[in-house]
This record gives structure tokens, sequence and C-alpha cells, in this order.
């Protein structure tokens, strides 16, 4: 009954004090968050102060560290990152409708993706709109999804070997393409050339990589009886590539790390069998109206459309 009652005060309090609560709970002081917005630390605490009276209950407890949140202000900060998000949205549409065009976009997007497909998207972007700035996170799915839903960013650019999980009610999701995965092995490797499956890697060490790449892997010797040897784990696929290269292991990777970097020393092998890898663009509920993202969002649907015509060729 409590946090019936809060949510419902919630809905009726001060819109630009809610965002200074933001401010404090995320940086976890007032003095840190008094400087961040550039008010001094009297002002920061009265309008906290205030807030904590319209709603009708502590929000934070103070300390000699800093600032910590009670249970309402933890609900309080969960409606401010949505109520973060909706503004910024707001004043895109704005900004596009009184400037033409004119914006910012905040991306997230996983590594080989930001070393192949997003320099294309925005370089079309910005030959079409130089007023649209653009802004890049380096950050794997779970990480994207994280800050998209925080408000934190516009768009995330995320891959799976699944089909999309549930977004909820918030996030959409709009795919973008698919591209195979290859095995890479060193040059001098019995498996470099020849007939081959999964089956067939069974006593081969791997280099695994983040917790999709992996999971994807896992399932495919699962599928082919028998449990991967995990000798090496890294996210970077030019240092998978070099341990292969010095035969320390086999591993999988997308056609998009081959075409950001290509190591000299190992051969990719082509194969149905190693599955393939979905990228999907997801934004919060309304982006996809505001202009400036969705003039993005459609250079990233088109700068796929090559690359994935230009995968490179297996040796």
């Amino acid at each position: 009954m409590f946090l019936q009652d809060l949510e419902a005060r919630l809905m009726a309090v001060d819109v630009r004090r809610v965002m200074i609560f933001r401010s404090v709970a995320r940086v976890g002081s007032i003095s840190a968050a008094a400087r961040e917005l550039g008010w001094t630390q009297p002002a920061v605490s009265q309008h906290l102060g205030a807030l904590e009276r319209e709603v009708g209950t502590p929000l934070l407890l103070r300390g000699p560290r800093g600032v910590s949140l009670t249970e309402a202000g933890r609900l309080l900060l969960a409606r401010a990152e949505v109520v973060a998000g909706q503004l910024h949205m707001a004043d895109e549409e704005l900004a596009a409708v009184a400037q033409v065009r004119r914006g910012n976009v905040r991306l997230a997007a996983y590594p080989s993706a930001l070393a192949t497909l997003v320099p294309r998207a925005m370089a079309g972007l910005q030959r079409r709109y130089p007023e649209v700035d653009v802004k890049l996170v380096d950050a794997e799915p779970p990480e994207a999804l994280a800050l998209l839903e925080r408000g934190d960013v516009d768009l995330a650019l995320v891959f799976g070997y699944e089909p999309q999980a549930d977004l909820g009610l918030v996030l959409r999701s709009r795919p973008v393409g698919t591209e195979p995965v290859r095995l890479i092995v060193p040059r001098r490797s019995r498996y470099a050339r020849g007939r081959l499956t999964v089956a067939d890697l069974a006593g081969e060490p791997w280099i695994v990589g983040c917790v999709r790449c992996r999971a994807h892997l896992v399932d495919l010797c699962h599928q082919a009886g028998f449990e991967p040897i995990e000798r090496h784990s890294t996210d970077d696929y030019v240092v998978r590539q070099n341990l292969v290269a010095a035969g320390l292991g086999v591993t999988l990777l997308p056609d998009a790390a081959l075409t950001a970097f290509r190591h000299p020393d190992v051969v990719v092998r082509r194969s149905e069998a190693f599955g393939r890898r979905s990228t999907s663009i997801v934004y919060r509920d309304g982006a996809d109206l505001v202009p400036a993202s969705a003039a993005f969002m459609a250079e990233l649907l088109a700068a796929h459309r090559p690359l994935a015509a230009g995968a490179p060729t297996p040796a």
C-alpha cells in the first residue's frame, strides 16, 4: 500500500527536482552532483528537501561518505531514468524541427561493429546531415542494453545467436542483418584444409570470447557431443587471432571481426555448421520518431548491405 501511494505522489512532483535527485543518486554525493550541475551545494540540498516534502518520505540517507538511497529513493530513481530518456527524445524532436535535423545521437555498439559497420553509417550520416552529431560508446550487448535502459544512450547495436529475447514494454528492436561465423585455425594446423565437422574439434583447446560468443560455442560443441576445452578467454578479436596464429588454440569469429582485422598466419574455415550471428538496433519506444535517431538507424541499415556483400573470402 505504501508503494502504491508513493507511486501516485510521484506523478505530481517537480520534474526538475527529479532530475536533480537523479544526478545526486548516480554520483552518490550532493557536492559532486552540485559541481556536475554547476550549482551550489545548498541549492541542490534545498531542492532535494523540497522533493522529499513533495513525496512525503525520505529519498536519501546522508552520511560522511556521501548518500545512499532509501527504498522510496530506488523507486524514484527507476522512474527518473525513464523520464530522462523521454526528455532527451523530446529535446531531439524539438531541435530537429527548429534547426533542420540538427541534434545528437548516442550509440552503444560492440567492437567489431565499431570497426566496420558504424564508421560507414557515420560517414553516410555526415554527408546527408552534417549538423547531426554522433557520440559512440564501446559496449558488448548486455552493457549496451543496460545503458539504453538507463537513458545514457539513444540506440544500442547488439548481436545474438538466438532469437531476440523479450525486450519488455519500453524497448524495441529492428533487425539489421546476419553474418556467418567462421572457424579460425593456425595456418599449419591439420584442420586448415579438407572436410571438417564440429565433432572433429573435440580435442582442441578453444579461445573463447564474450558471454554470448562463448554460449554459442558451447551450444555447438554440445550438439556435436563433447565439452569444449576452454584454454583462453578474451573479447578482443585481434588477440584471439594472434593466439590462434601462435598455435595456442582455435576460435570462432564472425565475418565483421575478420573484415576489421585478418591475421596473415591463420586460416579461416567456412561451414554453415558454425552458425550465424544476427545484428539488431535496439531503441526506446518512440526513438524511431526522433529525426536524428531515425536518420542514423537508416544509415546503419544501409551500411550493412555492402559489408555483407563484401565479406572476406575464407582461405
